[in-house]
């Protein structure tokens, strides 16, 4: 007998493994369809059986009055599919028994297969699961983790994306359960949980990622999950959104490589879009990678060592150099290094990709 405590603790428990599920993205037919498909299939083996019998109704005996019409026929193949095998009706012909041995045999075990086979799809169903997690947790290596799956982050899933990141290098983390569904649809793998637990970023194996996007509602809740992926990959690059401009500070010191301030980003381009339609039409275009203009970064190549910045036949905006972000117009910059990387302006086309780089930015 158990106690209320015990209860209460067993319903913890079980929440508790709801709530970190991990689900992996597979197209999955609805219940309604699987069940549809597999009555037409017993269906359709039960009427082929019920015309085979009529076809040779000379060949069985009914106790009744001795012939078998079609109802006799339909009645003697759902007591054989079903094994109940009242014995009224009998294969009395040398032909009728060989096909009841080699015909409806056979077609009674496909039967049974068809009416059992949910079940066993049931029982299986949790093995395939567990298998596929394994498989996925080990080969899951230097992938990005996107904590929130709101509007700000499925777009920074779509921009990361669009550069050539494959969907099966993506983890999305939300205590949502819809918006995981969503994330699982679009072909991610999603840990429906709270992101601030390290056993839930555990789950995301976040100590392995290459790097965290942190995309949550609220500032507080970012500065928590920072401090936990932080101390779980010291290596990871983290980028933060924070509404308010105040908790950028907060973020940078809780271990975060870049934090964007969304409110503020938005209010500029708002009040630019006021002053000069086209200059925001611009910017929107750049900040949507894959179409149009594109802000990219990539490294120096041999052939630009030694040119300047405007020798350079990209739009050079800004030149990375070691843990400082120059301009193009900075004359600390001089002629290129091999080192450096760029950032440019380029046209938008399949094979523009920005280049991942895991050294932190400068903070300033």
């Amino acid at each position: 007998m158990k106690l209320p405590r015990q209860d209460a603790i067993a319903r913890q428990a079980d929440e508790h493994l709801v709530t970190h599920q991990v689900k992996l993205p597979r197209v999955v037919e609805r219940p309604l369809r699987q069940v549809a498909k597999r009555v037409a299939m017993a269906l359709a083996v039960l009427v082929g059986t019920a015309f085979i019998v009529y076809a040779d109704s000379g060949g069985y005996n009914d106790n009744s009055d001795g012939r078998v019409d079609l109802l006799d026929a339909f009645y003697y193949a759902t007591v054989t599919l079903s094994t109940t095998g009242y014995g009224d009706i009998t294969p009395v012909s040398d032909a009728a028994r060989f096909t009841n041995i080699f015909v409806i045999t056979p077609l009674r075990v496909l039967f049974l297969i068809i009416l059992v086979g949910t079940t066993l799809e049931v029982l299986t169903e949790r093995t395939r699961e567990e298998f596929r997690l394994n498989r996925w947790r080990s080969n899951l290596r230097d992938h990005t983790v996107v904590i929130g799956f709101g509007t700000k982050g499925r777009s920074a899933i779509q921009t990361v994306c669009a550069t050539g990141l494959k969907r099966e290098q993506v983890v999305v983390v939300d205590p949502s359960e819809k918006a995981i569904d969503s994330a699982t649809a679009s072909g991610y793998t999603g840990i429906v949980g709270d992101a601030t637990r390290s056993d839930v970023l555990l789950r995301a194996e976040a100590q392995k990622a290459r790097q965290i996007i942190i995309a949550t509602q609220r500032d507080d809740t970012a500065v928590l999950v920072t401090l936990t992926a932080r101390q779980l990959n010291r290596a990871a690059k983290i980028v933060a959104a924070v509404r308010e401009e105040e908790n950028a500070p907060l973020l940078r010191q809780s271990g975060a490589d870049v934090v964007i301030t969304s409110a503020s980003a938005a209010g500029r381009l708002l009040g630019l879009s006021v002053l000069s339609p086209s200059a925001g039409m611009v910017l929107e275009d750049l900040i949507q990678q894959g179409s149009g203009l594109d802000i990219v970064e990539r490294p120096v190549i041999k052939a630009e060592v030694g040119h300047g910045p405007r020798e350079v036949e990209d739009l050079v905006v800004s030149v990375v150099r070691g843990h400082r972000v120059l301009g193009y117009d900075d004359p600390s910059v001089g002629t290129l290094k091999l080192t450096d990387r760029l950032i440019t302006i380029v046209r938008a086309t399949p094979g523009t990709r920005v280049m991942p780089d895991t050294r932190p930015l400068p903070q300033d």
